[in-house]
């Protein structure tokens, strides 16, 4: 077989031979597959996660490939088309969208089939996550008195002063609410501040996840753009004008998916425009503890500046630790704060207190600085492997802005390419990615991807999935060389 051809042939011709083995039987191994029809061990891996992505096979780590079980027929279903007209009725006809999108935030969410390079992820490799210190912080937390009782509405009195001195400036414990999860606390913010059938102004490009939680309470996003510094001050307060929105929610800091900082000539202006216009900035702090050992000095949070009540602050332990650890605060100064409380209350009663003593025992343990420094190496080193991959292998893609913070590059693709039709070839090439279209709430100025470096395996599988990806922008684009 020629190398070019190889994955495909060796996928169909295992294909053909599913037959031969029952339902959950194994598969030859890798070794003799591969001295069978002379390809390397990279052709059958690629060649055994295409299959394992039709449903066709399944494949154990350290047992083997097996061909799927079958099928059941499934049970009749009943009529369900009423739903269709109670989903949409609505006596405010057209005033707020009724469906929901979650498909953007399924992309990072959704680990990919065995064998597939994962670029799409959100959150940290297992060998990154401190999960030692994680397991025993939840140990020693439920030895502590009165660790399964009934927390205190507002969240730990401790972990608030905790994430209140993370945030500094003025802000103080009586100022922050514990939540679960990042996401979970940019719901409770939007719905405290905008009213449905309003628009927010958003950064664009922008975290799907904001978009869809946005719609989902029927908002209206209005994007502002961002550049190398930020989101443009100029237009932000144009779009305020434009569309008396009262709410503009960003991320300063190592932008979703930009990278970007907000320039320091541009912090105070964004603080006036909004206060200008009688609106709040809710500030999205999410990677601030995913800083690369090669950064500067980092900003404070807009929320450090802000002694009139301008900025509603979000903060997470969730990207530095495990997508488990959902512990976050949310912090506003002023009446705002009661309203974002009683929603809390309302929606969720509080963070379970176990989860609240354990993310106080872990960042009050010498575990956690080591841990921070750790990371802080590692995500440059693969960064840096990333973007030489990529500058070797796809030198026709642009990287106009390699960050010093976060966990993913934002390259520009060639005018003309198809995201979509891209993403799917690169799944079939064994690597999974993110196409750039839904991180903008209105037309992308031009096609980009978003390919994360933390939740793979380390250097040597960004290597090899920037390979893949080569092959599959390859098939896109014509053959082009």
């Amino acid at each position: 077989m020629y190398e070019r051809s190889s994955v495909a042939e060796l996928a169909n011709q295992l294909r053909r031979e599913l037959d031969r083995y029952s339902p959950g039987g194994k598969l030859p191994s890798s070794r003799a597959l591969v001295d069978r029809f002379r390809v390397s061990p990279v052709t059958v891996s690629r060649a055994l996660a295409q299959l394992a992505a039709e449903g066709l096979v399944v494949t154990r780590p350290g047992a083997g490939a097996f061909r799927a079980q079958r099928r059941e027929p499934a049970a009749p279903s009943g009529d369900t088309s009423w739903q269709e007209v109670a989903l949409s009725a609505d006596g405010a006809a057209d005033l707020v969208p009724r469906s929901v999108d979650a498909s953007g935030v399924l992309v990072s969410l959704t680990a990919p089939p065995p064998g597939v390079v994962e670029f799409n992820g959100g959150y940290l490799h297992p060998s990154l996550q401190p999960e030692r210190a994680m397991a025993a912080a939840l140990s020693r937390a439920g030895r502590r008195p009165g660790a399964w009782g009934r927390p205190p509405m507002d969240g730990l009195p401790e972990l608030r002063e905790w994430f209140a001195r993370g945030i500094g400036g003025a802000i103080t414990a009586a100022e922050v609410l514990i939540t679960a999860g990042g996401q979970s606390a940019l719901t409770t913010a939007l719905r405290a501040l905008a009213p449905p059938g309003t628009p927010v102004l958003v950064e664009s490009p922008t975290y799907p996840g904001m978009l869809a939680i946005a719609r989902t309470a029927g908002l209206r996003p209005v994007p502002v753009p961002v550049d190398a510094d930020g989101v443009r001050p100029a237009l932000l307060a144009d779009a305020f004008r434009a569309t008396g929105a009262r709410v503009f929610v960003c991320q300063p800091l190592f932008q979703n998916p930009t990278g970007a900082v907000l320039a320091p000539e541009r912090r105070g202006e964004v603080l006036r425009i909004a206060r200008e216009a009688g609106a709040f900035v809710v500030e999205d702090d999410f990677v601030r503890r995913l800083v690369h050992e090669d950064a500067g000095p980092l900003p404070a949070p807009l929320a450090a500046d802000d002694p009139d009540g301008v900025v509603v602050h979000v903060c997470s332990l969730t990207k530095a630790t495990s997508p488990s650890f959902r512990v976050s605060a949310l912090a506003a100064r002023g009446p705002v704060l009661e309203r974002l409380r009683a929603i809390q209350v309302v929606d969720t009663f509080f963070v379970p207190r176990p989860l609240q003593e354990a993310a106080l025992e872990l960042v009050g343990s010498p575990a956690w600085p080591r841990h921070l420094r750790a990371i802080s190496a590692e995500l440059k080193a693969r960064r840096d492997a990333m973007t030489s991959a990529l500058r070797l292998h796809l030198p026709e893609v642009s990287l106009p802005h390699i960050p010093s913070g976060g966990y993913h590059l934002w390259p520009r693709l060639p005018e003309g390419t198809d995201e979509r039709a891209l993403a799917a070839a690169a799944l079939r090439a064994g690597v999974a990615i993110t196409p750039g279209r839904p991180y903008f709430s209105a037309e992308p100025p031009a096609a980009h991807l978003r390919l994360s470096f933390a939740a793979v395996a380390g250097a040597g599988e960004i290597t090899e999935g920037v390979r893949r990806l080569r092959t599959a922008c390859a098939e896109v684009w014509g053959g082009r060389p």
